[in-house]
């Protein structure tokens, strides 16, 4: 069930709110032992609720930091390079009486209109068309065209937090106050949120605030789940992350990884995965010299994957090129982007 989301508050609701936000951000972090408490004794007498919360942003603008902040550990990947995110990410919550459902959305792309980034882009429109709270995250002070373009894809009849993140990095924050007055003019924000994905009271509040939003109703999700995606997804995720982020520029984002062999053995997994490069010079970057930038990229996902399950991996890394498969719409689809 959606509610309709607030109208927009005046000048002097805005003040009030800015500097009640404020006064609680400021202050220092609190441990997370209490968040910990707060998730595992629930209020009995309390009323469930639970619902779909949508996270949307232009790219690299942090929302798959926040995603595992939110969950409390990583199940989206991160990285400087746009477009990291490819995938509707679902990681779930549980706070009190309360189940969050969050959904990770890549960031919506203008720039190119290849069949990969048309997958993307529908990806963030199904994302937002059916959840109760849709979470607008943007840089705190700012806002600039690409802001603008996932702005207009909101819907109206669905309550939209404004979380203004990287707040800590904000050195003059009396001047939030007029950027705060724009922002609200451009859309009838039910919240206005400025955190930062670090600081653990920040987070706190967010779930207080975003539980408000949500529709009373028993949890969609055992308490426990965090995410919906299989092992096969997360390894092949884990995988392009090392990728993303020991390659840098020179690599451009349209490598992909398939994987080829999951196999579970007691203790152990055993995965054979291909990297799918559009070039052979891309090939070359990143098998690096004698193999050594391939190797890299193995260990480290390796070492993140035994972290994530508390296991053993044996990992197997091949590199082939596929040209132009990223506007190949049939093969597209068949690397798993919808």
């Amino acid at each position: 069930m959606k509610k309709n989301p607030t109208p927009a508050q005046s000048a002097a609701d805005l003040d009030a709110m800015l500097a009640g936000a404020l006064g609680k951000t400021t202050a220092a972090p609190e441990d997370t032992p209490q968040a910990e408490a707060a998730d595992t004794h629930p209020d009995a007498s309390a009323a469930r609720r639970s619902g779909y919360v949508a996270i949307v942003g232009k790219p690299n603008v942090g929302k798959s930091t926040l995603l595992n902040a939110l969950v409390g550990q990583k199940i989206s990947i991160t990285s400087r390079k746009a477009q990291t995110t490819r995938h509707r990410i679902t990681g779930m919550r549980t706070v009190g009486a309360t189940q969050f459902v969050f959904v990770d959305t890549p960031g919506f792309q203008t720039r190119h209109g290849n069949a990969l980034n048309r997958s993307l882009n529908k990806t963030v429109l199904g994302a937002v068309s059916d959840v109760d709270v849709v979470v607008f995250v943007v840089e705190a002070g700012h806002f600039n065209l690409a802001d603008a373009k996932v702005l207009d894809l909101l819907p109206r009849d669905v309550p939209v937090l404004l979380v203004a993140n990287k707040f800590d990095l904000v050195h003059r924050r009396a001047e939030l106050a007029p950027w705060l007055r724009s922002m609200q003019e451009r859309h009838p924000f039910a919240e206005f949120v400025p955190m930062s994905a670090k600081n653990p009271r920040d987070i706190q509040r967010f779930f207080a605030i975003c539980a408000q939003h949500l529709p009373e109703q028993d949890w969609l999700f055992d308490a426990d789940t965090l995410t919906d995606k299989s092992e096969r997804f997360m390894a092949a995720e884990m995988i392009r992350e090392k990728l993303f982020r020991l390659t840098g520029d020179e690599l451009p984002y349209t490598s992909t990884v398939v994987i080829d062999l999951f196999v579970e053995e007691g203790r152990l997994k055993r995965i054979a995965a291909t990297i799918v490069v559009e070039r052979d010079g891309h090939k070359g970057m990143v098998i690096g010299d004698k193999g050594e930038k391939l190797k890299r990229i193995g260990t480290e996902a390796r070492q993140e994957l035994e972290k994530l399950w508390d296991c053993k991996v044996f990992l197997e890394l091949w590199v082939k090129v596929k040209s132009g498969w990223a506007d190949d719409e049939a093969r597209v689809r068949s690397f798993g982007y919808e």
